[in-house]
């Protein structure tokens, strides 16, 4: 399997592809398997580097579907990409579905539950794919009733290495999430925000997906009257490159063409120079 390469000069922006009819954001809009092409190969002109195709919503309350429903959503999606040469990852749980997607050519599996399948650290170790594991309390059906924790850093940091370990693959095709709404309070999302440098010195690449979360919806409004999801892109942009200032590795995003402006302005500051 050939591996996908992290730009060494800036985040990767992985372009969010959900062909589920009820993701938070962009639920039923791809379902088609023209329409999901169609805004792929929109997100790669943009400047995506790789295109996360899920087949499962994650949202707050989102009950589980089956492995098979996954597949027929997103095979179908994953093989016509990566037959374009496109880096393609899954975005997936299910063992059975992760090794449908390597088979049409997926690079990369991007756990939500960190190898809660027994199966998955196996088959990935095997494909010699890379791996993201995210850090997720409780499930999707339940993340958001009351999520707690004695040190929000320290647990979620501890959750992903012990995680880590259970994968015999090289450093760099390991990432960690510290899993940003899933399972967190406005305040603890923020406290990982603001330890994305603690995350990075592990050694492991991060990824930071911020992308129009409900938290940025509560912060823009209120509590009760969170701002709508065309509201957020400031906010997402924002933290965005607090995130890449601190070294965040990969960005994952709704809105490409916006994240990669934003990420050749973070760049250059960082760097006193244009690029």
């Amino acid at each position: 399997m050939s591996q996908f390469e992290l730009p060494a000069d800036r985040p990767a922006i992985m372009g969010i592809l959900n062909v589920t009819p009820d993701s938070f954001s962009d639920g039923g809009l791809y379902q088609s398997r023209q329409a999901a092409i169609a805004h792929a190969l929109s997100m790669r002109d943009q400047g995506a580097d790789v295109i996360d195709i899920g087949g499962e919503s994650t949202r707050p309350g989102a009950a589980p579907v089956e492995a098979e429903v996954e597949i027929a959503r997103t095979i179908p999606v994953v093989t016509e990409l990566a037959n374009r040469g496109i880096p393609v990852s899954i975005d997936t749980s299910k063992a059975a579905v992760a090794k449908a997607a390597i088979e049409a050519g997926a690079h990369i599996v991007n756990d939500v539950t960190a190898l809660s399948d027994p199966a998955m650290a196996e088959l990935c170790n095997l494909s010699g794919c890379t791996v993201c594991l995210m850090h997720m309390q409780g499930t999707p059906r339940t993340m958001q009733l009351a999520p707690a924790y004695q040190d929000v850093v320290a647990e979620v940091l501890t959750f992903l290495l012990q995680r880590a370990r259970r994968l015999a693959l090289p450093k760099e095709q390991i990432w960690i999430d510290p899993g940003i709404g899933f399972g967190k309070t406005t305040e603890q999302n923020l406290a990982l925000i603001r330890a994305t440098d603690v995350f990075v010195a592990s050694g492991y690449p991060v990824l930071v997906g911020i992308s129009r979360k409900s938290f940025l919806g509560r912060i823009l409004g209120t509590e009760t009257e969170p701002a709508p999801l065309e509201e957020r892109l400031e906010g997402s942009l924002v933290l965005a490159a607090q995130a890449q200032l601190a070294g965040a590795r990969i960005l994952r995003v709704h809105d490409v063409a916006a994240t990669r402006r934003a990420v050749r302005v973070t760049q250059a500051f960082r760097n006193q120079q244009p690029i």
